[in-house]
């Protein structure tokens, strides 16, 4: 046999063989398709999600926990990944919302402590939350190294209508809780409640403060609405006591 034929032959059948393999390969693990491959993406990413999901929990941070994981649960429903974020995203969402509100009521506080007077005054300050805007009434406790510790409301305009002694309907979270009050005989749109420490007392164990007032603008009504819940004792300081921390109080009892 020609010798230049023999190597043909051989080169032929080598190539014929090549293909063989390269069908059989084929046939054995076909290339996926456009939906395969797309399906593939998005259980890679759900996995990726879901890691950030777990380091999000590991380091307590919920809000960022909550929004990721309703998106898991929104984009990949029914995989395991979205199985396993739904055991813990109620409780992560709850808490975010409980953190959230505590972080908003703590917020409505304010406290200073400065010179005042000839003293030093230490003050926890809160705004009511109705009314609002230019109407609102603060509430503020205040302890003062002379005039000792007291409670009341600042108002704009002419202050309140309080003769002599009076009384302000108020709710404590609720339930009615009368406060004697009086007004400052230097003039400030203020009124004082008499029994400051039965106030705070009663403050501390409550959440929402309502007090029926009557201004002196119009002798028109109105009820203050203050969310105390966010109040931090320990924000206050003290600032010692002193001996005429009554003397105004004593000055309304004998009108």
């Amino acid at each position: 046999m020609n010798p230049s034929f023999r190597r043909s032959a051989v080169a032929v059948a080598a190539c014929g063989a090549l293909i063989l393999v390269g069908c059989s390969q084929q046939g054995s693990s076909p290339a996926p398709d456009a939906a395969q491959q797309q399906a593939q993406t998005q259980a890679a990413e759900a996995s990726k999600q879901l890691d950030t999901y777990r380091e999000l929990l590991r380091i307590k941070n919920d809000q960022m926990a909550s929004s990721l994981g309703q998106d898991i649960v929104d984009h990949y429903p029914n995989t395991a990944e979205a199985k396993e974020v739904q055991q813990t995203l109620p409780e992560v969402r709850q808490r975010w919302k409980d953190n959230s509100e505590q972080a908003r009521l703590k917020a409505l506080w304010l406290y200073q402590v400065g010179p005042m007077e000839g003293g030093t005054q230490s003050t926890a300050t809160i705004y009511s939350s109705k009314p609002t805007g230019d109407h609102m009434v603060r509430l503020i406790l205040r302890r003062h190294t002379s005039w000792g510790q007291s409670v009341f409301l600042f108002g704009s305009g002419h202050g309140f209508v309080c003769k002599g002694n009076c009384t302000i309907p108020a709710t404590f979270d609720g339930k009615p809780h009368g406060l004697r009050a009086f007004l400052p005989t230097t003039g400030e749109p203020a009124i004082f409640i008499r029994d400051d420490k039965d106030f705070i007392t009663a403050m501390r164990k409550a959440k929402k403060i309502t007090m029926d007032v009557t201004l002196q603008d119009g002798e028109e009504k109105e009820t203050l609405v203050y969310e105390v819940a966010g109040f931090d004792p320990d924000k206050w300081v003290g600032v010692g006591k002193g001996v005429n921390a009554k003397a105004e109080s004593a000055k309304s009892d004998k009108k």
